[in-house]
């Protein structure tokens, strides 16, 4: 890591134990506790730890200045590709994706209104697609598949056509990283011919390290970049053995990334990412064609299914974070990606303006794209990219140890990898430790059940809502059975304002299972409201106070036991002198829990 360059100072370590001392304050406060007995370091307590292992403080200062990176569009390129002072300097590049349905008409009046950059995918007609668009302005890139070769081919034939020189060309052959996630590509013999093709061309690049791939199995923020890494080494040496030199080489690479809406982290990443391929090509004495395009898509593990909405806020800021972060280009998924065809009743035009307009809102209307790298200089930014590249590094280093990406690939090391990787986050998710709005957070039970059909994942990724929303499905088809939802009862004991904290969270948890909860308001054990209550489902959830528990939980549940309620549940922890079938708290396992609780439900 890059040594500090701060000297401290009395006056500075002063402020800091001040600081300190204010935060131990606030914790003897909350916990009730003398001063003098609340340790200074207990700030400590405010750290969190990424999933790549390193610890995030909650304050960053002098303390932590690292030296000053070298200015933008030059090596290392941490701070970007682009020198400043130039037209290419200013803002990063919008981009859209056309398909086989797409036409041409659809393509110019995207350019006219915003895009820059067009992705064409699957075996569609480019010369009628790409009708009347100048390569000498608009970046193109193939997303073609098993198609690429003939996609090549043709894209190449357009370009001939044409007066001026290719602003940029890519052929999007992704061979290496598409055997991780199962997406289609052409084999590696075929990436290297057409890159032997492509460096006869000006501004055309044959190969992709799309560590996309990477995300959508579950690959850290580290474990992105590494593999990346591994991947784009693995393909100059195949160039390097077919002929190509090293410039060769390296110029027929480029990178996309997935940026999710963990905004700081998501703005180190591409910042390391940048800096470590330059070093490659700085050992391969190669430094000035260190700086490939790095493209930046909004992250598909983060889409839901569920509130679709909710998307378009993870995508702005993940949009902000690729922008900020210094990607060549953002291409924004378009809010209901995750669903098949789209949201129904939704027209794709709408969709894909609002996806092309919340690059265009950040660019224009906050003039992101008027800063090159604003972040740098933030102790916090720097501090992070300069550990993120040491733990992207040393996996890096992990791989080529073990003979390169294709061994490991081949070996299952990889996957043994990213499957560890992907079930930290899906505990954490399933323990609502890692919070998504809309999910196994403030679910929206009143919107309209995706139809059947449309209950499907997506191929080659491991969504973050894919869990949670695999229960919503239950509950939809036990509604197109039964006219209603799950349901389960509370029993809310004592007055609204004692239990209404512990009410409003079981609704909310049973709600990100699908399970509706009946709040008939506080209940009183042997009361006909309480026996009535306890009739209306199977499932009872005892609600309130630890101390209306000691009082009257055990009541509650007897008279729950005497209306043969099936399953009796109590929000909080035990130790009340009584035992329920089980406890809703925020330690349990919520997925499993719910799963469990649809299952006695029949959904």
């Amino acid at each position: 890591m890059t040594e500090t360059r701060f000297a401290r100072t009395e006056e500075f370590e002063a402020k800091e134990q001040a600081w300190y001392q204010a935060v131990a304050k606030v914790f003897a406060r909350v916990q009730k506790k003398d001063i003098a007995d609340v340790p200074l370091d207990v700030w400590r307590k405010l750290a969190k730890t990424t999933y790549d292992g390193i610890e995030v403080n909650p304050l960053y200062n002098r303390g932590q200045e690292l030296e000053e990176q070298t200015l933008p569009g030059t090596f290392p390129f941490t701070r970007g590709g682009q020198r400043v002072g130039t037209e290419e300097g200013v803002g990063w590049g919008v981009t859209e994706a056309f398909g086989a349905n797409a036409t041409n008409e659809q393509v110019l009046s995207a350019l006219n209104n915003g895009t820059t950059n067009i992705v064409a995918y699957g075996n569609c007609e480019l010369s009628s697609l790409l009708k009347d668009v100048l390569f000498e302005h608009a970046p193109v890139r193939l997303n073609a598949g098993k198609h690429t070769e003939q996609q090549a081919e043709a894209l190449l034939e357009l370009a001939k056509g044409q007066s001026g020189a290719p602003k940029l060309l890519e052929f999007g052959a992704s061979p290496l990283t598409s055997a991780v996630d199962g997406s289609a590509s052409v084999d590696l013999d075929t990436a290297v011919a057409l890159a032997t093709k492509a460096k006869e061309f000006e501004n055309v690049r044959a190969i992709l390290v799309d560590a996309v791939s990477f995300s959508n199995q579950g690959a850290t923020d580290a474990q992105e970049i590494g593999l990346a890494l591994a991947a784009g080494v693995e393909y100059l040496r195949a160039l390097n053995d077919a002929g190509l030199s090293v410039e060769e080489a390296l110029d027929q690479l480029s990178f996309r990334f997935a940026v999710t809406d963990d905004q700081f982290a998501q703005i180190a990443k591409l910042r390391a990412a940048r800096a470590l391929w330059a070093r490659v090509a700085e050992i391969l004495d190669a430094p000035e064609h260190g700086s490939a395009p790095q493209h930046a898509l909004t992250a598909p593990v983060m889409f839901s299914q569920r509130d679709p909405w909710v998307n378009m806020l993870r995508s702005t800021v993940s949009a902000f974070a690729a922008g900020v972060g210094g990607a060549s280009d953002v291409e924004v998924l378009v809010f209901d990606w995750a669903i098949t065809g789209g949201l129904p009743k939704v027209s794709r035009t709408f969709a894909h303006r609002i996806a092309r307009n919340t690059n265009l809102l950040l660019l224009e209307e906050s003039h992101l794209g008027h800063v090159i790298d604003p972040a740098g200089g933030a102790y916090y930014v720097e501090q992070l990219t300069s550990e993120m590249a040491e733990k992207a590094w040393a996996i890096f280093q992990e791989i080529e140890a073990e003979g390169g990406l294709q061994k490991t690939v081949e070996a299952g090391k990889v996957r043994e990898l990213l499957d560890a990787s992907h079930e930290a986050v899906r505990n954490d998710i399933a323990h609502r430790v890692k919070k998504l709005t809309a999910i196994n957070e403030f679910p929206n039970l009143a919107e309209a059940p995706l139809p059947a059909d449309l209950r499907v994942e997506p191929k080659h990724v491991r969504r973050w809502a894919a869990e949670f929303e695999a229960l919503r499905n239950r509950s939809d088809a036990f509604m197109e059975v039964k006219g209603h939802r799950p349901r389960a009862v509370l029993i809310p004991l004592g007055p609204l304002a004692k239990h209404n904290v512990r009410t409003g969270f079981v609704v909310n948890l049973l709600g990100t299972g699908g399970i509706e909860a009946l709040n008939p308001g506080e209940l009183t054990p042997g009361t006909d409201a309480f026996n009535e209550a306890a009739k209306s489902a199977p499932i009872a959830v005892i609600c309130g106070t630890d101390a209306e528990y000691d009082a009257n939980g055990a009541a509650a549940l007897e008279a729950l036991r005497e209306q043969g309620v099936e399953t009796v549940l109590l929000a909080g922890a035990p130790g009340h002198g009584f035992e329920p079938d089980d406890y809703l708290n925020l330690k349990i396992d919520a997925a499993a829990t719910l799963a469990e609780l649809l299952e006695k439900l029949g959904a």
